[in-house]
């Protein structure tokens, strides 16, 4: 059976920790899709659009990661695709908590599973947060972007 997971998530901007966790996830994951959940509320730096165009040019050559996004349910979501898992980052102690009782109950209303990936220690620092700040003072955000990202 082809196991096929949802990465989701905001990705306002994609980070290198973001890109790391794909990458190590393709070792035992056959396909992702790189899930932008839209949420009306919730203010973004970049539209939905560029979002994904900019992701979609980190993994133009590599087939096995799509990008789309969605406005429903992460586990909805998931069975509309037919995705076997969620894959999602842990930076602290404070995310696991939070992660495992959004894990459990995706579990209980879906029976999907979620897979869950600790990040690697040297990229614990970057969030899509720090980055947006960066962005909005004009820094360099080059090393917390994945390589070739077309901003």
């Amino acid at each position: 059976m082809k196991k096929k997971a949802i990465f989701p998530g905001t990705f306002d901007p994609f980070t290198t920790g973001h890109y790391s966790l794909v990458n190590r996830s393709l070792h035992f994951i056959d396909e992702i899709i790189i899930a932008i959940g839209v949420n009306d509320a919730k203010k973004t730096l970049f539209p939905l659009d560029k979002r994904i165009g900019m992701i979609r040019s980190v993994f133009k050559d590599d087939p096995r990661v799509t990008v789309e996004s969605y406005r429903n349910l992460t586990v909805d979501f998931a069975k509309e695709v037919g995705a076997n898992c969620i894959i999602r980052g842990i930076r602290s102690v404070n995310d696991f908590e939070y992660e495992k009782t959004i894990a459990d109950m995706n579990r209980k209303i879906s029976g999907i599973e979620t897979l869950v990936l600790f990040t690697e220690p040297e990229l614990t620092h970057i969030s899509s947060t720090i980055v947006r700040e960066l962005i909005r003072f004009g820094h360099d955000v080059s090393d917390f972007i994945p390589p070739n990202m077309e901003m």
